[in-house]
């Protein structure tokens, strides 16, 4: 039931493209743009190439300009190089067979899935020129020390969830009402400021790394927001 609702809310915000052309992605738009491809089949059988164009620094305003029918859409559809649709995000683009899915964190993508009409889900391929599309190329050439950094970027999120957890809870003990009720609970880690410093821009270079990946978890990754 959430789900559909969920589903219904964000294909209400799908507007007709405008008829655009894509254009081609450049250097500069390396941490600012995202571009992901699927090869789908249309109702005669033919096969088209639908794109995903997502502009990851819209501001709110602009946002707010497309849901009132003006202003750039933070994310676009686009079939044989056409735009056919535009939204914010998160969002459902209608395509053959399924939806594509399209979500963003404060790093970058979290979601870019084609889903399927019976619940099956695959990853778009991403732009190779893309911030997306360099890590999988990097991936595929070194996977041994691609899968070593994965794994230093989740145990750096760890460290700073559990440290931040901590510092929540001791924070949270020491309001009046609650600290008279449950007493109070002091962290049993104080690291020097210098380390809460290190440790916060390593999470943020993992938050960045993992969503380069599109990896994401709202609980561990919540650590690097």
């Amino acid at each position: 039931m959430i789900r559909n609702i969920r589903k219904r809310w964000q294909t209400n915000r799908v507007r007709p493209g405008d008829g655009s052309h894509l254009r081609e992605f450049r250097a500069w738009q390396l941490f600012s743009r995202s571009l992901f491809y699927i090869r789908l089949h249309e109702e005669t059988g033919s096969p088209s190439l639908y794109a995903i164009d997502v502009h990851l620094l819209t501001d709110q305003k602009s946002r707010s300009d497309h849901e009132a029918g003006k202003g750039k859409a933070p994310a676009a559809l686009y079939r044989d190089g056409v735009q056919v649709a535009r939204s914010n995000v998160p969002t459902m683009f209608p395509v053959p067979g399924g939806f594509i899915e399209v979500a963003t964190t404060g790093f970058g993508l979290k979601r870019m899935h084609y889903v399927t009409d019976d619940g099956a889900e695959r990853l778009l391929r991403p732009d190779p020129r893309s911030q997306e599309g360099r890590r999988a190329q990097f991936a595929e050439r070194f996977p041994t020390v691609s899968n070593a950094i994965g794994i230093v970027s989740l145990i750096v999120l760890l460290v700073a969830l559990a440290l931040g957890l901590g510092h929540g809870v001791e924070t949270f003990t020491e309001i009046p009402p609650i600290a008279e009720r449950i007493g109070t609970f002091e962290s049993p880690v104080d690291l020097p400021i210098w380390v809460n410093t290190s440790i916060i821009i390593a999470a943020l270079l993992a938050g960045y790394e993992r969503a380069t990946r599109l990896r994401h978890h709202w609980l561990i990754d919540s650590a690097a927001s």
